[in-house]
């Protein structure tokens, strides 16, 4: 028995060692070729080897990847985020600092070129006579060449050095060139940059570097960075691509499409959406419409620095968009989970994982990025990026615009259910944006003004129809409407809903993605049709009224005045609000900022709608104008509010108690301000909008009623108010002086685009309207006396001039 147990042992040794005998065939030069080093001469006793991706195997100092034939030509994803970084640089570890999408190629001469993949042109069917056309123009850059020190004998695989294009600074796996000039970092410095690590997994390879430059801003004279370079493998085949439309709001990329059957080069773009498919076995359940689960479920997990108390929270935000994307035929198609602390098998810079990264920065903000396959927009993964200080935002927002309606609010430092609920809608507006989602500005204004005040409906329905708009908190309802938190808070709405099923809905029966846009736009059409709040619009940036950030409702003027009511209520309590022990006064301070900047919101929003024109996107097949005027009555009814809450000084904002508790120039604020507006409404511009509009569009506002009406908000008589009519006196001097501007330009410059205004009747408008101001300006004068009489006394002094100088000029 002994000696069979001996003979048992000495069969294993010897089996094991027949198993290393192809490793010794690698030590004779006569399996490779021409040139190359025997395997076993780079690839030595002493490396260290990983299978994954790659095989990567490092040997001292170097490190080499071992690529397969099947790996040539195939697409990946590169993603470089800082791990650590320098106090105070701005930036922070778990950032984007590069985005590219490479392939290896074999190139001549044993040499593997790294290519960057140039994704901006494409052709409809790769069988056509213009596909040959685009492969012979369209050469991808090399931006790295190795050469093949060896291939493995086992399996064929090429061995390549990459030591050198991780160590130091190619534009693949570094910082962008962009970044690097803003923080003003120049050379790297080679001997003090080194490798960390190089890891594989089955899909990507994940690469730590640490990484030196000088730096004129640094007083050390240089900078040390810590970053992470994951590359992830593309899908062999990609997603079907799904094409945008721009009534719906979905980030998108962009390329140009050539078709043999089109007379014309296409642009395109193609929105950033996970995938999102019914198992196989689930399919004819999909299309009966019952709801299934996705083969592959999109995951958000949550940075183990995160407070522990705030992550069910965030957590929460992110299952929050389950409802929206069961409108789209799946269940539990989305969920965020605490990071696994004790998988050594997982990184946080993995490229494969989603995650909300938690960064220890001042900076009150949070935002939510996608990493996207550029053929067909397949987003790969996301790391939101969410800054400690969010909190101190939205406390700041909540105390100013919600104050009035939750007691919970008037504190510095709010209860941590209450902070947690703040943290979750935000935590919903980031994922938002990580799923493909746009803001969606225009969202707020499907909702009338009175339903902000209706406790019942805004309960059930929220203050605006869309999460990806920035619409804070109800700041419309009043303390006496007795509207709980579910009505002030913002939350997934109808339009979030249509927005994913309108991206994610899966079509399995649709020849390719060129039928499935016109499936989309045909339900598009339909669906706006239907049901008009489903609009989308856009990101505030154009003239349309509706679509404003941080407004609420259908009327601005309805809005912001119920606003300017909850102000007034905030402004009395603010010192002892703000109150904490030790304090100086610096929470006062900070909040009345807010109260400042709150009240400008208003005064913008509503001045938006003078002088522009709704804009609705639609297509050819949509009935309905594109272009329309806004109202007559709700142009007025801005100018009116200009005069009300701007033009009558608002000194409830400066009240005694808190001027002198902190600095305050209370005249210079008021006086700023009233003058920046009141330049904006008498500019050449603004008259000129007006006046394009009352000849485009039939009974528009035209530049005589405006002129009349602000006339009507500007000189009205003192009130006796000492206070009120120094602010007065100051903005009608003011109106005189901006009326002469118009009519005595320093400088015309006729061949320019931005003088239009000066070649059209604007001048001729003023002039009527400062000589019948001046008749108006001597009615008031008559029966005054003192300090106001020599006030319109010196006012007819200077109108006067004025048209003594236009007199003289031949032509205006």
């Amino acid at each position: 028995m002994k000696k069979l147990f001996i003979m048992l042992i000495m069969l294993s040794f010897g089996q094991h060692g027949f198993a290393q005998t192809p490793e010794k065939k690698a030590d004779s030069t006569s399996t490779q070729p021409k040139g190359m080093q025997a395997y076993n001469k780079v690839i030595t006793d002493k490396a260290k080897s990983k299978s994954g991706l790659f095989m990567v195997s490092q040997v001292d100092t170097k490190y080499y990847f071992q690529i397969p034939d099947s790996l040539f030509n195939r697409y990946m994803l590169v993603v470089t985020r800082y791990l650590s970084t320098p106090e105070g640089m701005g930036i922070f570890g778990g950032e984007k600092a590069n985005e590219q999408t490479i392939y290896f190629e074999k190139g001549a001469n044993n040499t593997v070129f790294l290519r960057s993949l140039q994704y901006r042109q494409d052709v409809r069917s790769a069988d056509s006579m213009l596909a040959k056309a685009l492969a012979g123009s369209n050469e991808n850059p090399i931006v790295a060449a190795f050469p093949i020190k060896t291939t493995n004998p086992d399996n064929g695989n090429v061995v390549i050095d990459v030591t050198d294009v991780f160590k130091k600074d190619n534009a693949m796996f570094a910082i962008e060139g962009k970044e690097k000039t803003e923080k003003k970092l120049t050379s790297l410095a080679d001997d003090k940059s080194f490798i960390e690590s190089i890891d594989t997994y089955p899909i990507n390879i994940e690469v730590k570097t640490t990484k030196t430059y000088t730096s004129s801003t640094a007083s050390s004279g240089s900078i040390t960075l810590r970053l992470n370079t994951s590359i992830v493998l593309l899908p062999k085949t990609p997603m079907r691509k799904r094409f945008f439309d721009e009534r719906v709001g979905y980030f998108a990329n962009k390329y140009v499409l050539f078709d043999d059957d089109e007379q014309s080069a296409q642009k395109k773009f193609i929105v950033q959406r996970y995938r999102l498919e019914p198992k196989e076995k689930d399919i004819k359940k999909y299309l009966r419409g019952e709801l299934v689960e996705p083969k592959k479920q999109i995951v958000y997990y949550i940075d183990p620095a995160t407070p522990k108390k705030w992550r069910p929270y965030l957590i929460a935000g992110i299952n929050d968009w389950q409802k929206a994307f069961e409108a789209a035929g799946f269940k539990n198609a989305i969920i965020g989970k605490e990071w696994p602390e004790n998988d050594p098998a997982m990184s946080l810079e993995d490229a494969r994982y989603s995650v909300v990264r938690y960064l220890a920065s001042e900076t009150p903000n949070a935002y939510g990025p996608r990493i996207s396959d550029p053929r067909s927009g397949e987003i790969m993964e996301s790391h939101v990026g969410w800054y400690h200080n969010v909190m101190k935002l939205v406390q700041r927002w909540y105390m100013i615009q919600a104050g009035p309606l939750d007691a919970r609010a008037r504190k510095m430092h709010l209860d941590d259910e209450l902070m947690g609920q703040l943290i979750r809608f935000v935590s919903s507006h980031e994922i938002g944006h990580t799923i493909g989602l746009r803001h969606n500005m225009g969202a707020s204004s499907a909702t009338p003004v009175e339903k902000l005040r209706d406790k019942k409906w805004v309960e059930e329905n929220g203050h605006t129809v869309s999460i990806m708009d920035y619409a804070r908190f109800n700041y419309v309802a009043q303390p006496e409407d007795n509207i709980s938190p579910k009505g002030i808070y913002p939350r997934i709405g109808m339009y979030d809903k249509w927005a994913v099923k309108w991206g994610y809905t899966y079509y399995p029966n649709a020849e390719d993605e060129f039928e499935e846009e016109k499936t989309l736009a045909k339900l598009t059409t339909e669906s706006l049709t239907a049901n008009p709040k489903l609009w989308f619009g856009g990101e505030g940036k154009d003239e349309d009224p509706r679509s404003q950030s941080e407004d609420l409702g259908d009327d601005s003027v309805k809005a912001s005045d119920y606003g300017i009511k909850n102000l007034k209520r905030v402004v009395p309590n603010l010192v002892e609000w703000t109150y904490q022990p030790n304090d100086a006064y610096d929470n006062l301070s900070d909040m009345h900022k807010a109260v400042v900047s709150q009240y400008s919101r208003y005064l913008y929003h509503v001045l938006k709608n003078i002088g522009n024109n709704y804009v609705t996107k639609r297509t050819v097949d949509e009935k309905g104008a594109v272009y329309q005027p806004i109202p007559k009555a709700k142009v007025k009814a801005a100018v009116d509010y200009v005069g009300r809450q701007l033009f009558t000084a608002p000194l409830w904002m400066y009240p005694k108690e808190i001027e002198q508790l902190i600095a305050l120039k209370t005249a210079d604020q008021i006086s700023d301000q009233q003058n920046q507006v009141l330049n904006m409404l008498l500019s050449s511009g603004m008259l000129y909008n007006i006046s394009v509009k009352a000849i485009q569009f039939e009974g528009a506002y035209t530049v005589p009623e405006f002129l009349n009406d602000l006339e009507q908000t500007v000189w009205v008589k003192f009130s006796g108010d000492e206070k009120q009519d120094f602010y007065r006196r100051s903005l009608q001097r003011a109106y005189v002086e901006k009326l002469g501007m118009l009519l005595l330009p320093k400088e015309l410059e006729p061949g320019k685009a931005a003088n239009a205004a000066q070649r059209s009747d604007v001048r001729l408008y003023a002039k009527q309207h400062l000589v019948k101001l001046r008749d108006d300006v001597v009615k008031l004068m008559n029966g005054t006396s003192g300090l106001s009489k020599d006030h319109y006394e010196a006012i007819l002094i200077e109108m006067d001039k004025i048209v003594t100088k236009l007199n003289s000029i031949t032509t205006i």
